[in-house]
């Protein structure tokens, strides 16, 4: 007997993931999400769109909210922070896609003729919109592996990949080793000693944030160059749609140049589209700033809320909210002239600061005691035993 008989019931308690509740729970919004994305393409198609998306909200946060993952086990609860992400995500896109009133452009093909079907998949993963016409303003980092050939641009891609994920295990290792009763449990704790002075304590907490910057960053492009290997490879794709997420963010010289250019842009769209537009009409372009910045700190928030349900919302607002306060007063004093040494030590200890806040969010709520996904033997019994089921 499947759950969730009733359609668009709302969910009460979290059902074990089983190929029967991903049929039931996954699957459908996953197909609302790719259906807006087509519709989205097609003109006079708004009023379908409009009719759809309530459908499409509640069945993602039904999945998001009823659903486990991690196979009872809490330390694989980062796999219910991903379907809580994901379908934040839909529901977010597919609502911008729903106030659309003219058609998404596909300026970019490989070919003069049009597809509408490959123009919705591209739409569907190209989070970005590199290529589309609503991407304007998007900075694309330059191509740092060789695309004389697709061999050759998967194979460097491969290795870069291979790099960050040594590169990841390294440094969460290394951030559980500050304390191993704690960072190595479910339960979680303070990345700040008391037992230490205040100047010994903060320079602790800041190399732990630190480490977990750089753990966060090769992450990130674990899952990207992974997933370009694949898409260049076996579906033929050329590698100019696979442009870097990342443009070296240590080298930063503003925290304008750290999150607009530098930073993957990944929800740069979605930030904009929920926060910062709204904001923006009610407080101009300060307003647009800080906007975009909370809707980043609620996101974080969502994806802690899988792993600490008690985990509390301003330890993730305060500190993106705050980078958006950073960036006003940046451009108060300096203009768009920050930049050199200075601009380098002011972005760095902006961001530390915060991010000491941040990461000890992350500590409290048990994160840095699960697993990853590298955690491979792991994702072959759950695989299995998803099948079996």
């Amino acid at each position: 007997m499947l759950p969730f008989p009733d359609g668009l019931r709302l969910p009460t308690a979290r059902v074990p993931l089983t190929t029967a509740t991903f049929v039931s729970g996954v699957l459908p919004p996953v197909v609302c999400y790719f259906a807006a994305a087509f519709l989205v393409l097609l003109p006079r198609t708004q009023p379908v769109r409009i009719v759809l998306w309530p459908i499409t909200a509640i069945l993602a946060f039904r999945a998001a909210m009823s659903l486990d993952v991690s196979m009872g086990q809490p330390k694989y609860n980062f796999l219910n922070r991903q379907l809580q992400q994901t379908m934040f995500f839909i529901a977010a896109r597919t609502l911008e896609w729903t106030l659309q009133t003219k058609p998404f452009i596909r300026m970019a093909r490989r070919s003069s003729k049009q597809n509408s079907v490959l123009d919705m998949f591209d739409l569907i993963f190209n989070l970005r919109g590199c290529g589309w016409d609503w991407s304007q303003g998007l900075y694309i980092p330059p191509e740092t592996h060789p695309t004389s050939s697709r061999l050759a641009f998967a194979t460097s891609t491969l290795v870069s990949g291979l790099k960050h994920l040594f590169l990841c295990g390294v440094i969460n290792s290394a951030v559980q080793s500050f304390s191993p009763e704690t960072f190595r449990s479910d339960d979680g704790g303070t990345i700040f000693d008391e037992s230490l002075p205040p100047h010994l304590r903060y320079l602790r907490s800041s190399i732990i944030a630190t480490l977990c910057a750089f753990s966060s960053y090769s992450g990130l492009q674990i899952g990207y160059e992974l997933t370009v290997v694949l898409c260049v490879l076996l579906l033929r794709q050329h590698p100019d749609q696979w442009p870097p997420s990342f443009d070296s963010p240590w080298r930063s010289t503003s925290l304008r140049d750290f999150w607009s250019r530098r930073w993957h842009q990944w929800f740069r769209r979605q930030f904009i589209f929920l926060g910062g537009r709204p904001l923006s009409l009610l407080f101009g372009r300060v307003g647009g700033v800080i906007g975009a910045f909370l809707v980043s700190g609620f996101l974080h928030h969502v994806t802690l809320f899988a792993i600490d349900p008690s985990s509390e919302m301003w330890r993730m607002v305060l500190p993106f909210g705050m980078m958006g306060v950073g960036m006003i007063i940046e451009r108060a004093v300096a203009g768009n002239k920050t930049g050199g040494w200075m601009g380098w030590i002011w972005t760095m200890c902006w961001m530390v600061l915060w991010g000491n806040v941040m990461v000890d969010g992350w500590a409290r709520a048990g994160m840095f005691g699960g697993s990853t996904i590298l955690d491979n033997t792991f994702l072959v019994a759950f695989a299995i035993r998803l099948i079996r089921h």
